[in-house]
């Protein structure tokens, strides 16, 4: 069975990209797949300084043995200044090749203004130089304050089929590139 990895790239406590993960993950779990969700907010993560080893940072090892255990993963970030958040950033440098090395990535992104693709693609740059494979399907939420109901839920229909569609790419996809189905 193929394993999901959920990472959510803001701080905020009300996260509209947070949000969007749940979604996300929640109809990659309707697929049949397991998966999880790491909350950077509930981590506590150094800046990463370049070394390997943070030996006062336990939630670096859980995060490297999380993500490397996965075949797949979802990030999810807001655009911040036309780029993924810097959490996330930090997180993905708390990495190497050893755990994000073949993993079948999907991207979303929420903003608070027009809808754009900066932080999706910047994202995509970094997960292909460290040789992990991003699907096509990406998703942008737009206008994250008007996106989603008051029971967590996209608003519109169209955005809807195509998070379906983004976490059946992910799934076919994982299944497909790392062997498993």
């Amino acid at each position: 069975m193929s394993k999901i990895v959920g990472i959510g790239g803001s701080l905020r406590s009300e996260s509209s990209s947070y949000q969007a993960l749940v979604l996300a993950i929640a109809r990659v779990q309707a697929l049949g797949v397991s998966a999880e969700i790491l909350d950077l907010r509930q981590m506590n993560l150094p800046f990463c300084d370049g070394t390997s080893d943070y030996p006062d940072y336990p939630d670096v090892i859980r995060l490297r043995e999380t993500v490397q255990e996965a075949d797949g993963l979802i990030l999810a970030t807001p655009e911040y200044h036309g780029g993924a958040s810097g959490v996330l950033k930090n997180a993905l440098d708390l990495m190497s090749f050893d755990q994000l090395s073949g993993k079948v990535t999907g991207l979303i992104s929420v903003l608070g203004g027009q809808s754009n693709s900066n932080a999706l693609n910047e994202l995509r740059l970094v997960m292909r130089w460290v040789h992990a494979w991003v699907i096509p399907e990406q998703i942008a939420i737009a206008q994250a304050w008007k996106a989603f109901g008051e029971d967590g839920k996209l608003l519109d229909e169209k955005l809807s089929q195509r998070l379906d569609k983004f976490a059946e790419s992910l799934v076919e996809n994982t299944q497909r590139l790392r062997g498993l189905g």
